[in-house]
C-alpha cells in the first residue's frame, strides 16, 4: 500500500493520512497542494505515512496529456466486511486515528522470514486472483469481495480494513486515481486500466503488493504506461543488496521513467513486516534517502508513473486521490527482502 511523507507547508493532501479530511467535510479539491521538500526528508515523514501532492506548476495544470473523456465517479459505497473473531487482527484495528510510522527498520531472522514469505505469498496469489476478476461492468467492489473472502478462507486479516478507517478489504485506483481508491458500485469499463492493492495479515506479519491490470481494450499509450512501470519497479529491485545505497532505487526508476517522459508520483515505498509501515522511507525519485541497505531488511518498492501532472485533490472520502488534470497513473508493487548479494521478492507469484 503506497504513501508518501512530506513537510506540510500548504494544504496537507494525503493519502492514508486522510484524518486532515475528515476534520472539513466537503472538501473534495485542495486550492494549494501540498510541497514536497527536495532532498531533505523532514520530521513530519516520522509521524505522518502521507500522500503529498508534488507542485509542478501551473503548466501542468492544463495538460491534456492522458485525459479520460469521461472522469472517474464515484459510486455508492457498501457496509464494511466482517471478519471472523478467530483470525487475529493488526494493532490499529478498532481505532480510526492513523498509526504513526515506526521509526524502526524490520530487520528479520529465520523464523520471521519464513512468517514474512507466507504473507507475501498469500498476498501474492490473491493479487493474482483479484486480476483474473478485472473485465469491463464488473464493479470494485465484487473485487473488494472476493478479495476479502479469500483472504479471511486463508486465516489471514485484510491489513487495508479499519486502518486509519479505511473502510474497505483492498484499495482499487481506476484511471486518474493515483491510490487509494476505495471499492465502490461504479462499474469497470472497456479501456480502464486499475490497480489492484492488496496486503495481507498472517501470523502477525505483513505482505503488501499491488499491479495494474488492463480492462477490456486498452488504448496503447495506456499500455505502455502501464509497461513501463513495471519495468520502473523491477529496475528499482536490482538496486538492491547488501551496502547498496539507498538512492540508487530512486535513481534507476527515474533514468527509465525519463526516457518516456513520464512523470513519478512522490508515493513512497516503506519498511514492511511485523508492522505495517515503517522506516525506511524508500523514494521512487532521484536522490531522496540517505542510507544503505542491510540483508535481511524487508521494504516495498512501488514507484506510480503518471502520464502528466503529479498534482492531486483527495475526494471528500478523505482517501481516493486523483490527478487534476485527468491524466492516467500506474503502480506496480512488491516487497522484497534484502539479502548478500541482491533481493528476493517476497510477493511474486510462484
Amino acid at each position: 500500500m503506497a504513501a508518501a511523507a512530506a513537510e506540510l507547508t500548504a494544504h496537507p493532501s494525503a493519502q492514508f493520512a486522510a484524518s486532515f479530511y475528515r476534520r472539513r467535510p466537503g472538501h473534495a479539491a485542495v486550492q494549494e497542494p501540498l510541497r514536497v521538500a527536495a532532498r531533505r526528508r523532514p520530521a513530519a515523514a516520522m509521524r505522518i505515512i502521507c500522500r503529498a501532492a508534488e507542485a509542478r506548476g501551473s503548466e501542468e495544470l492544463g495538460s491534456k496529456k492522458g485525459r479520460r473523456k469521461e472522469p472517474l465517479r464515484r459510486g455508492e459505497v457498501s457496509a464494511r466486511l466482517p471478519v471472523p473473531d478467530h483470525i487475529p487482527r493488526p494493532p490499529y484495528v478498532g481505532t480510526d486515528g492513523l498509526p504513526e510510522v515506526c521509526p524502526d527498520r524490520q530487520m528479520h531472522d529465520g523464523e520471521s522470514i519464513a512468517r514474512m514469505r507466507a504473507a507475501c505469498e498469500l498476498a501474492a496469489r490473491v493479487l493474482q486472483y483479484a486480476g483474473t476478476l478485472v473485465k469491463p461492468s464488473v464493479t470494485t467492489d465484487e473485487i473488494d469481495r472476493a478479495v476479502h473472502q479469500m483472504i479471511i478462507d486463508a486465516g489471514a486479516y485484510p491489513s487495508p480494513l479499519g486502518y486509519g478507517g479505511f473502510p474497505k478489504s483492498v484499495c482499487t485506483s481506476v484511471n486518474e486515481c493515483t491510490c487509494h481508491g476505495i471499492p465502490d458500485s461504479r462499474a469497470l469499463q472497456d479501456g480502464d486500466i486499475i490497480n489492484i492493492d492488496v496486503t495481507v495479515y498472517l501470523n502477525g506479519y505483513h505482505g503488501d503488493t499491488s499491479r495494474t491490470y488492463l480492462c477490456g481494450d486498452v488504448d496503447e499509450s495506456a499500455k505502455q504506461l502501464v509497461k513501463v512501470t513495471e519495468e520502473c519497479m523491477m529496475r528499482g529491485i536490482s538496486a538492491c543488496k547488501h551496502g547498496a545505497s539507498f538512492k540508487e532505487i530512486g535513481q534507476r526508476i527515474s533514468e527509465h521513467a525519463d526516457k518516456y517522459g513520464y512523470s513519478i508520483d512522490p508515493f513512497i515505498g516503506h519498511g514492511v513486516g511485523s508492522i505495517f509501515h515503517c522506516e525506511p522511507i524508500i523514494w521512487h525519485t532521484y536522490d531522496y534517502e540517505p542510507g544503505f541497505m542491510v540483508a535481511g531488511q524487508t521494504f516495498t518498492i512501488e514507484p506510480t508513473l503518471s502520464l502528466g501532472s503529479t498534482q492531486c485533490v483527495v475526494w471528500d472520502d478523505g482517501w481516493t486521490a486523483v490527478a487534476v488534470d485527468g491524466s492516467l497513473s500506474a503502480q506496480f508493487e512488491h516487497t522484497v527482502l534484502v539479502t548478500g548479494d541482491g533481493a528476493e521478492i517476497l510477493t511474486r507469484c510462484q
